[in-house]
């Protein structure tokens, strides 16, 4: 589990495909406090550990994964939200992310307002009926307020701090990014239907 705190900007320094694919993160994270098979959330998907260097791991990365997230994109030199599983007794600041990705929402409209940053998002029409203004969404790993919603398209307000500590700042027009919707809103949608 997760919190959608991003708390390290990763790059990418390798990609292989074969069939799988297999990643190489440089970070700033201290990897001699990372164990083989450790969870690390990666854009908002939850990857397995499975080499360690100095300042540096490598995750596997299924073809199954790769079709249903953005990281099928990943290249040399990307830079790529990070966060390390919660432990118990973790301060939790944003709210419960599990890092399994539902879908791919586009960026549909970028607009300066002062010193932050509307992004508007166009979801998957399977998951839009989850997005609700002011409740919580996942988008590339970091934990998300929903300031409006129109039909698929909900707005996302980003302050300087998020644009600085995250891969926010390098938003564009035409990405698709992960979207992981808020697991009350998945339950209590289901409670709906069933009553």
């Amino acid at each position: 589990m997760f919190t959608g705190i991003i708390t390290d900007i990763g790059t990418i320094r390798t990609v292989e495909r074969r069939g799988d694919m297999r990643a190489r993160l440089a970070t700033g994270y201290e990897t001699g406090g990372i164990d083989m098979g450790a969870s690390i959330a990666c854009d908002g998907v939850c990857l397995t550990v499975v080499g360690l260097g100095p300042d540096w791991f490598d995750v596997d990365i299924s073809a199954e994964t790769v079709s249903k997230t953005n990281l099928g994109q990943w290249a040399e030199g990307r830079r790529v939200n990070l966060e390390r599983a919660l432990k118990v007794g973790d301060e939790l600041g944003g709210h419960i992310v599990s890092g399994h990705v539902d879908g791919l929402a586009e960026v549909v409209a970028i607009a300066d307002e002062g010193d932050s940053t509307r992004v508007t998002l166009r979801a998957p029409e399977a998951l839009a009926r989850f997005i609700a203004p002011k409740g919580s969404v996942a988008l590339n790993g970091t934990s998300l307020t929903v300031n409006e919603v129109a039909g698929r398209d909900f707005g996302i307000n980003f302050i300087p701090h998020t644009k600085q500590v995250t891969t926010w700042g390098d938003v564009a027009e035409g990405d698709h990014v992960n979207l992981e919707i808020d697991t009350l809103a998945r339950y209590v949608a289901r409670l709906a239907e069933a009553g």
